[in-house]
């Protein structure tokens, strides 16, 4: 009976030990610990851009203008004679009188953000007498002897299509000043005549005077001086607000010993409604080629008013 439950007893412990043998041998193995985080380098958010200030539009920067000027200038052109002349008597010769005034032209179209395509004409005449002069005068085909009576007359035209580009301040925004490069072409003729009123066109017997060709006397002489050129300038405008501005342009071109060509103006400009009242003072120069057998100058200034019409 001992033997027996010593038996058992034996069993017991060696099947206890083969289950816990067992069980260790089927025991998960431990979990490894989780890899530690990655670290990414945080990206910083740029700041909210500022808030858009609005692109302000003046008169002038929009839709298309027309209008018309008046100038009176106070001066008087010259002619003389070129280095091309073959001729000995002196052409040197002030022109007499003053236009009543010079009536001038524009038309103006806006061109993207405050830039403007402008055409400006202007038409000057004025005529006078020479009590009589002091020298002899060779004056384009008509010679005059040292005290004639000679009538003088001029007239000078200008046509000029300017491009006004906008070079500060970019943007413009709100702001009030504007500086514009001045892009041209320009065409000036100038036409001149003389004549010698009070010399006789008939003999004593009444019967017309005729040349050494059998053509009636003529004491007139006539003459056209004409140049194309390009032209560059600045032109500045101040808006004192929607109504009132001030605006300046200044351009001219030269070659040495060539033509030679600039002109200027400044004024306020009052706009009520779609019109604009102008008021203020120009200023122009020119000369023709002095190479040329005759060549013509001068330096022309005075106020003038205008009225502008904007479609805008």
């Amino acid at each position: 009976m001992k033997s027996f439950r010593s038996g058992i007893l034996c069993s017991g412990l060696v099947l206890s030990g083969a289950v816990a043998v067992m069980a260790q041998e089927t025991k998960p193995p431990a979990e490894a610990p989780p890899p530690p985080p990655v670290m990414r380098p945080k990206i910083q958010q740029p700041p909210p851009p500022p808030p858009k200030v609005p692109d302000v539009r003046q008169p002038g920067e929009t839709g298309w203008w027309v209008g018309v000027t008046g100038w009176f200038p106070t001066q008087q052109p010259f002619i003389e004679k070129g280095h091309g002349a073959t001729f000995t008597d002196p052409a040197h010769l002030q022109f007499e009188g003053t236009p009543k005034y010079s009536d001038g032209a524009e038309v103006g179209i806006a061109l993207g953000l405050h830039n403007a395509l402008r055409f400006t004409y202007f038409d000057t005449r004025a005529s006078g007498n020479i009590g009589s002069s002091s020298t002899n005068l060779q004056l384009w085909n008509q010679n005059y002897v040292a005290g004639t009576y000679v009538s003088t007359n001029y007239r000078i035209q200008r046509g000029v299509i300017s491009f006004d580009y906008l070079t500060w301040p970019y943007p413009v925004e709100s702001r009030r000043f504007r500086l514009k490069t001045l892009w041209q072409v320009q065409y000036t003729s100038i036409r001149s005549g003389f004549d010698a009123p009070k010399l006789p066109l008939v003999d004593a017997n009444g019967n017309p005077i005729v040349d050494a060709s059998g053509n009636l006397i003529s004491y007139a002489g006539e003459g056209t001086r004409w140049f194309i050129y390009p032209e560059f300038g600045l032109g500045a405008t101040y808006y004192s607000g929607r109504h009132l501005r001030f605006e300046a342009n200044g351009s001219g071109f030269a070659f040495p010993h060539k033509d030679t060509v600039w002109d200027a103006d400044a004024s306020a400009n009052l706009k009520y409604g779609k019109l604009e009242f102008r008021v203020g003072a120009k200023a122009f120069h020119f000369k023709t080629n002095p190479g040329s057998e005759y060549y013509l100058h001068g330096t022309m200034g005075g106020a003038f008013v205008g009225v502008r019409w904007h479609s805008d």
